[in-house]
């Protein structure tokens, strides 16, 4: 069970039973002007210790600090991550012969908006799979391929298999910029076909999600202005109701849920095979520059990696993995991720959020990641990671499963 503070006081308030909260406020330079103006960054953090038994078994130990599964925030691209497991989960319960992550993948369009993808010059093959749209996903947070990957799902499948899972406050009900589409356009799914040297080995028409849920999130509503696409300045609130949404913990727990599959419920699993886990932990942690296809050596070690070295250039020492999924947009930025030392034996997992933009406007392309965002994920990772190398153990991990 988690332990749960709120930050609605000044943090020289607070218990001190809380090793997160007491941490951060043995850090008033980096963190007291966040913590203590909530309403405005509603900073969330869940950072979890792993102490490991003399089987290699992981124990958990979870703290949290401002974490409120009611109120609204943006997930962004952090919604990639449950339908990338998914996908590989529906290909596994599909049971077709021949049929695998690797299968070349046509996306058909039903109607406008919706358009095809036969190709992928990123691909060494030329060709679009699930394997490469999930390593699209993981190592530079590629929308389209997300987007071909919610195409595949179907809208009312992929949500209906993240709360049988328990995922209960999660909801992925629209693709991520591309233009044209409106709600209702987002319910419909493109038809999607595999095949094995041209011969078809699945296909699946397109698809309507009549599922219409309705949450009652505090803050889904906000801001004092929005930008519309043309550039107009509407004076009035941005609405938020009809986006997607991850509660932390859920994203927190879906990750761990991969990572750790024996330490969860049979329910909370994913069908995964062998196979899968190790491509999955691959490309969760591989760097754009250890990346040959797709190429994105242009890119810096932390261009999705926010924790210790997102507000840095500096290069991720070998011995340093990050496993996780960013996201940012509308000011909202977030990262769950779990980080291991293979030369110092450490590993934490920590999924934070905060919200910075200052105008109150909205898609206006004006918030204040450089000054303030990332500098929080930056110093927060710093801190827990200072943290766990001083931490005792008794039992040295087995990173194996991880890091091949």
């Amino acid at each position: 069970m988690r332990c749960l503070f709120l930050l609605l006081l000044p943090m020289s308030l607070f218990a001190q039973s809380n090793v997160l909260q007491k941490m951060l406020e043995k850090h008033p330079e980096h963190f007291q002007s966040i913590i203590e103006n909530q309403e405005k960054y509603q900073a969330q953090i869940i950072y979890t210790q792993i102490d490991r038994d003399e089987k290699n078994q992981p124990n958990f130990t979870t703290y949290e600090v401002g974490v409120d599964e009611s109120r609204y925030y943006y997930p962004a691209s952090t919604v990639k991550m449950p339908t990338a497991f998914l996908a590989l989960e529906k290909l596994n319960e599909l049971q077709i012969v021949g049929l695998d992550k690797h299968t070349p993948m046509r996306n058909g369009a039903g109607k406008s908006p919706q358009t095809t993808a036969d190709t992928d010059l990123t691909a060494e093959n030329l060709l679009p799979s699930i394997a490469h749209y999930i390593k699209k996903i993981f190592i530079v947070s590629d929308n389209d391929a997300y987007n071909r990957l919610y195409e595949f799902l179907g809208q009312a499948d992929l949500n209906a298999a993240l709360q049988a899972k328990g995922f209960e406050r999660s909801r992925i009900i629209h693709r991520l910029s591309v233009s044209g589409y409106d709600v209702e356009g987002n319910r419909y799914t493109n038809p999607v076909s595999f095949y094995e040297d041209n011969a078809l080995l699945y296909h699946q028409g397109e698809v309507y999600s009549a599922d219409d849920r309705q949450w009652n999130l505090k803050d889904a509503v906000r801001g004092k202005a929005r930008m519309t696409n043309e550039g107009e300045n509407i004076k009035e609130p941005f609405d938020f109701r009809a986006k997607n949404f991850i509660a932390l913990s859920d994203l927190h727990d879906i990750l761990k849920s991969v990572l750790f599959p024996e330490s969860v419920s049979p329910k909370e699993r994913f069908n995964l095979s062998a196979s899968d886990y190790a491509f999955l932990y691959k490309a969760m942690s591989t760097l754009p520059k250890e990346s040959t296809y797709p190429n994105y050596s242009g890119k810096e070690d932390s261009y999705v990696k926010f924790y210790i070295y997102g507000d840095t250039k500096d290069t991720i020492p070998d011995h340093i993995r990050i496993f996780n999924k960013v996201g940012w947009a509308y000011g909202f930025l977030t990262d769950v991720s779990y980080i291991i030392d293979t030369k110092n034996n450490i590993e934490f997992m920590v999924a934070a959020s905060i919200h910075v933009n200052e105008n109150e406007t909205y898609n206006d392309g004006e918030y204040e990641y450089e000054t303030i965002g990332l500098p929080f994920f930056g110093n927060l990772g710093r801190m827990l990671y200072a943290h766990e190398l001083q931490r005792k153990r008794k039992h040295k991990p087995d990173f194996g499963r991880f890091v091949k």
